[in-house]
């Protein structure tokens, strides 16, 4: 399919919804609605919209979301109300979600009250832990999916995830926009590091601390920036301690364009994942140059090759993390080999390369065709589970 296609011509243009965290949090989701809302609003043939799942309240009102249990109590209600307000003016109910009580109160409500409405929906699902999330939640979880009229996965490993459970999944890859970022070529490697994953326990973070230890004993002017947050952060800190890291900064969460820099001062990425999907920080880490050593975590393996974009190892093993970080260090050729493989994969990611793909759902979903392929679907239709 070529990257000129557009959307058919119509009386007005295709309405869409765009339903997804707002701008003021700092993710993986967060970064992708905003790059395709942007991208999708310079579409003569489209009309974006944007409803947060977490719209801040007005007033004195915004108050109350600074309470615990109660801020979650009326961010829902005051997200429901802006559902019911706004999916009616739209075609297309562009859903993204991630799983577990996410899913319940994010991805639900938007497919419920579409559903009322009478709307074409789009999941558009992101999470990594998506097999475990459809497992635990099957009996919710699965009849809540079909209900919708496509689901959108940015990898081919969530593809084969979701068919596990009898869901069909479309991969449409993660968007980059790699003119953001400033790619430069690093001779020699020094032993600078970086890691920018939240601080969950299934990032791995502490994998990260632990291989740096090892690096540290033999190169002891090592350097590592920790960029993230999250409820594993004071762990992590004491972790660091434990195993007296030198040369270290815990960054706190960082906006997008101070990442930007952060992968400027940098020379070598680590990530320790042992759940996981499609990065976003490897996309980025490829458009900057950065050689790239990862766990093998999820849909980690669809998106990079050993010794050929990247050095990979099996998860949780820290001490062949550390092993292959000092292999780039000390292997010049193959880390110049790795990066600029590298970068010719950020080609996929790009807005020319998936914006036919975006196009074609899009259109799709348009159609009054739709209405013969939900029925032959068989919506009620019962998934045996694993």
């Amino acid at each position: 399919m070529t990257s000129n296609i557009t959307v058919e011509k119509r009386k007005k243009p295709l309405r869409i919804l765009i339903v997804a965290p707002s701008f003021d949090i700092l993710g993986g989701q967060t970064v992708q609605a905003a790059r395709l809302i942007e991208r999708l609003r310079q579409e003569a043939n489209l009309e974006i919209g944007f409803l947060p799942i977490n719209p801040r309240l007005p007033g004195v009102l915004r108050k109350l979301q600074s309470i615990k249990y109660v801020r979650t109590l009326v961010t829902s209600l005051a997200y429901v109300a802006s559902l019911l307000t706004m999916v009616s003016k739209y075609d297309i109910i562009h859903i993204f979600s991630a799983s577990y009580f996410s899913f319940l109160l994010a991805p639900t409500p938007a497919i419920l009250i579409g559903k009322l409405y009478g709307k074409r929906l789009l999941l558009n699902y992101h999470s990594g832990e998506a097999e475990d999330h459809l497992q635990r939640w099957r009996r919710s979880a699965i009849p809540t999916i079909r209900l919708v009229d496509e689901v959108v996965v940015p990898s081919e490993y969530l593809v084969q995830v979701f068919a596990e459970f009898g869901l069909t999944a479309k991969p449409i890859y993660n968007l980059i926009e790699t003119e953001q970022f400033h790619f430069r070529e690093r001779r020699p490697l020094r032993p600078i590091f970086l890691s920018n994953r939240n601080f969950e326990r299934h990032y791995g973070v502490d994998r990260v601390l632990r291989a740096f230890g090892i690096i540290q004993q033999q190169l002891p002017e090592a350097q590592i920036t920790i960029a993230g947050d999250g409820p594993e952060r004071s762990a992590l800190e004491r972790l660091a301690r434990d195993l007296n890291l030198r040369n270290i900064e815990f960054t706190g969460r960082v906006k997008h364009d101070q990442i930007v820099d952060m992968y400027d001062s940098a020379d070598v990425w680590l990530n320790g994942s042992e759940i996981d999907n499609q990065p976003l920080s490897i996309l980025e880490a490829f458009a900057c140059g950065l050689p790239i050593v990862t766990t093998d975590a999820g849909g980690i393996p669809f998106m990079v090759r050993h010794e050929r974009t990247a050095l990979v190892v099996k998860r949780g093993d820290y001490e062949a993390l550390a092993a292959e970080a000092m292999r780039l260090l000390a292997e010049p050729a193959l880390a110049k080999k790795i990066v600029n493989q590298g970068r010719a994969e950020c080609r996929q990611y790009t807005w020319d390369a998936v914006r036919a793909n975006w196009l074609a759902v899009y259109q799709t979903l348009s159609s009054p065709k739709i209405e013969l392929r939900r029925s032959a679907q068989g919506l009620n239709h019962e998934v045996t589970p694993k």
